[in-house]
């Protein structure tokens, strides 16, 4: 499928239609992987190692998969140091400052309702 190129407003951004760039966006970062890559970046910069070692269970390719995405969206810049072996280093543009605003909402909301889906989950299982 072909993404649509959006050229309205952004109040045009219509997430429902299958070939809206603001749906390929969407989808792009509603992932775990990406929402725990931009929680974990915060404010800080860092190099790929500690990322990886922030986030556990990540796979050094999810990893890489991931940055490269939210490169792409400009969400995340990569830089590249000239030494020997290269630095490279992460850290969240405005967008992804932006964006990590609605993450922490959402990280503030489980914490909330983490005993409430737990006891759901147990009563639902049960």
């Amino acid at each position: 499928m072909v993404t649509k190129q959006f050229s309205g407003s952004p109040d045009e951004a219509d997430l429902t239609r299958a070939d809206s760039l603001a749906r390929e966006i969407f989808s792009d970062i509603a992932n775990k992987w990406a929402l725990l890559i931009i929680e974990a970046l915060g404010e800080r910069t860092l190099r790929f190692s500690e990322l990886r070692n922030e986030i556990e269970g990540i796979s050094h390719k999810m990893l890489t998969q991931n940055l490269r995405m939210l490169e792409r969206n400009g969400l995340v810049e990569r830089t590249v140091h000239p030494t020997v072996p290269p630095r490279v280093e992460y850290t969240l543009t405005e967008p992804g400052q932006a964006l990590r605003v609605t993450i922490d909402g959402m990280c503030d909301w489980t914490h909330r309702y983490l005993g409430h889906i737990e006891a759901s989950r147990h009563r639902f299982d049960t």
